[in-house]
């Protein structure tokens, strides 16, 4: 049960903020508000209350959950995108003409919850150091919070549990595999990583992993073989090879992990029978995944997605249920 008395955190911005009982509590509730969407119950839990996005880049899934959670808890969501962002330089951005800082100030004040899509997470760390508010990470370059949530809650659907489940991560180490990492080692699962030596996590996060697998007594591996990689794999995950701001990468990257890392019925063949596969989306077909495989059988994408909406909404309640 979700104790709306107690606050847990202030900001969600790697998901290391959260304990494995706050992580489970947090998909408890996401469970409740997807059930009850089902049935065609909506409670206005969050009447009167306002949401910011910050989108710094475009975003289907993002705003889109967001904007349509915070409408079905009765709050209102204003989305400020491109046209209200202006990046000055190459390091930092301004916002028409204010710092970070200041606009993190101001925005705060009128607002009771602000969602980021932050380029540079650091950035992120800049603007929630100066809010009064709780700031969810929709997403930035290193980590990917709201995507790993939706993911714990689409493995305890199909998987009935959690803790000791057996993932195998193949392709590049990005930031959704980042956040993917903290989530199952705070929780208990065990992870594969074939990654290639050189796209692998940095130091602070893999490190950071290590700490809480310890914790749980989950075990992180490298293991270079994708097939060996899935052959123990409840679930098998991959994301782009060529993300946002990397396409003049593209060519060289393709060549790095193509064939060798693309999900493709031989490596399905070789994992388990019931074994799933996730995507966060948006999907380059053909190239981290073919067809057979997001369209067929052991594809969970779509609930996956589907599931950012459920945890979303949680993790507005869990913010704003708590202040």
């Amino acid at each position: 049960m979700i104790n709306l008395n107690e606050k847990l955190t202030n900001h969600i911005l790697t998901l290391e903020e959260f304990s494995s009982n706050d992580i489970n509590s947090i998909l408890d509730l996401a469970d409740l508000l997807k059930n009850e969407k089902k049935n065609g119950i909506r409670k206005k839990l969050l009447d009167g209350k306002s949401l910011a996005l910050i989108l710094q880049s475009p975003s289907t899934r993002t705003r889109v959950s967001f904007e349509v959670g915070m409408s079905e808890l009765g709050g209102n969501a204003i989305t400020l995108d491109k046209g209200f962002l202006q990046k000055i330089g190459n390091k930092t951005f301004e916002v028409r003409g204010e710092t970070i800082e200041d606009t993190s100030k101001v925005l705060s004040s009128y607002v009771d919850i602000i969602g980021t899509r932050f380029s540079n997470h650091d950035d992120l760390i800049r603007f929630s150091n100066f809010s009064s508010v709780p700031v969810i990470n929709c997403q930035s370059n290193l980590y990917h919070p709201c995507q790993t949530l939706a993911d714990l809650q689409t493995l305890r659907e199909e998987k009935k549990t959690l803790k000791g489940l057996n993932l195998s991560w193949v392709g590049d180490g990005t930031n959704v595999c980042n956040s993917l990492l903290i989530g199952c080692s705070k929780i208990g699962i065990n992870i594969n990583l074939s990654i290639p030596k050189k796209y692998r996590q940095i130091d602070s996060v893999f490190n950071a992993a290590l700490k809480f697998a310890q914790e749980s007594g989950s075990e992180i591996s490298f293991v270079d073989d994708p097939i060996e990689s899935v052959k123990n794999a409840d679930a098998i995950f991959t994301d782009t090879f060529v993300s946002v701001g990397l396409e003049s990468e593209r060519e060289k990257r393709l060549s790095d992990f193509i064939p060798k890392y693309q999900i493709n019925q031989n490596l399905i063949n070789n994992s388990k029978n019931d074994v799933i596969f996730l995507h966060c989306l948006p999907a380059h077909r053909g190239e981290e995944v073919t067809n057979e495989i997001i369209d067929g059988p052991h594809s969970r994408v779509w609930n996956e997605a589907e599931n950012r909406l459920h945890v979303q909404k949680a993790l507005l309640c869990h913010f704003l249920l708590n202040d």
